[in-house]
């Protein structure tokens, strides 16, 4: 499919009916348990991911598969284009009846996210972006936020640690796809994870934030880069753009103490 316009709309069509597949299936009995400690999955992830896979591979059958519920395989890294995907992201939202949860997907070439998707059928929203294109939620063109000081920032959290209490909380989805999407469309003004994170997860919401106008990058700041050997990246920042050198001086110590690296020299640019 050569036309990037209908590509998009094809994927788009793709997320939405996995989403009603998931949420005719939201709120029913089904099979749930934990991959490993901590990280619950049901038998919903894994139908909406071999539908997904079905889908987006008759869409374009070159490229490679990488998602959260199937096993990882170094032949994508061969490709120029992979889909990257979450069938539930917010699966323990899902679980548990919440409205928190989206399906996730996006297409990556040659290292960045070039369609993205959210689709969160719970909620009512459908966001999608293209690269250079924008970013929109049910038709609406999104623009960041213009907050410029970071005392006060909205951040979608359910506590916020003492070192960040002159931020604002706001309601907390589980999915980070849609705390980095809330940045987007003006309904937080920072996210922020100090962790190792998975492609999957923050794909396809760091195009629509940034397709927004928001700032987005790692923990430190640094560009994202996807469809590595490894599918992690440290962390992620999503904010409004003039609070972007606040947030990184005053998260940059706290990475790189968890990364074992020495404490930078920078001047804390709060203010």
């Amino acid at each position: 499919m050569a036309d990037p316009a209908a590509l998009a709309g094809a994927v788009a069509a793709a997320a939405a009916e996995a989403g009603q597949m998931a949420l005719t299936r939201w709120r029913t009995d089904f099979r749930r348990w934990e991959k490993t400690p901590g990280s619950p999955v049901c038998e919903v992830d894994l139908d909406v991911d071999a539908m997904l896979r079905a889908r987006l591979g008759a869409l374009l059958p070159d490229a490679g598969w990488l998602s959260e519920e199937s096993a990882d395989s170094p032949e994508r890294l061969q490709r120029s284009r992979v889909w990257v995907v979450d069938p539930i992201d917010g699966t323990r939202d899902y679980i548990r009846g919440r409205e928190g949860w989206s399906v996730s997907v996006a297409l990556v070439e040659h290292g960045d996210v070039t369609i993205g998707v959210l689709d969160a059928p719970a909620r009512r929203e459908r966001w999608c972006a293209t690269v250079g294109c924008g970013a929109w939620r049910n038709g609406v063109r999104l623009r960041a936020g213009c907050r410029d000081r970071l005392p006060g920032a909205r951040v979608p959290t359910d506590a916020l640690p003492k070192a960040d209490r002159d931020l604002t909380a706001v309601a907390k989805p589980n999915s980070i796809a849609l705390r980095i999407a809330m940045v987007a469309a003006d309904e937080a003004d920072l996210v922020a994870t100090l962790r190792w994170g998975n492609e999957w997860d923050i794909a396809a919401a760091a195009l629509i934030a940034a397709e927004s106008g928001a700032a987005v990058g790692d923990a430190l700041g640094r560009p994202l880069d996807f469809n590595k050997p490894d599918a992690r990246a440290f962390g992620v920042l999503a904010c409004a753009p003039g609070i972007r050198d606040a947030a990184i001086a005053r998260l940059a110590d706290r990475a790189r103490s968890i990364l074992g690296e020495p404490p930078s020299n920078g001047i804390n640019r709060d203010a």
